[in-house]
């Protein structure tokens, strides 16, 4: 169970890191990509945060998402200038691609498909775990 800390310290790099992200797609000038933080999970020790991402088009997804993890330096630096009031150490950054919609997708699919997913389970494709 998450502390009341660990819960604003992620609800705040949700909303900056998403501002950030959003920010630097429109300063590059690339019009056919939407990025959107979906969640952050702080550690206990507030020493890591995952952050999930959800990018549009998901063709492009993994791309950006490696471009991303290549420069979390950089965003954890450009973090750590923005929040300088409010949080003396700033997490380490580790960036995931978000796939619930893409399960639930699939999920509503073996739904209304001919093949019922209860009575044959093994139909349905398993998630990740993280």
């Amino acid at each position: 169970m998450e502390s009341p800390r660990q819960k604003k310290i992620a609800t705040l790099l949700q909303q900056e890191i998403a501002q950030m992200l959003q920010g630097a797609v429109r300063k590059e000038g690339v019009s056919n990509l939407l990025i959107s933080v979906t969640k952050v999970a702080v550690t206990v020790d507030l020493s890591i945060a995952k952050i999930y991402l959800s990018l549009f088009p998901p063709a492009k997804a993994l791309e950006v998402l490696e471009g991303i993890q290549s420069n979390s330096f950089q965003v954890k630096h450009d973090l750590a200038r923005l929040m300088k009031n409010q949080l003396r150490k700033v997490p380490e950054l580790v960036f995931y691609l978000d796939d619930s919609l893409d399960y639930i997708e699939k999920i509503d699919e073996a739904l209304t498909a001919t093949n019922d997913p209860i009575k044959n389970p093994e139909g349905l494709i398993p998630r990740k775990k993280r």
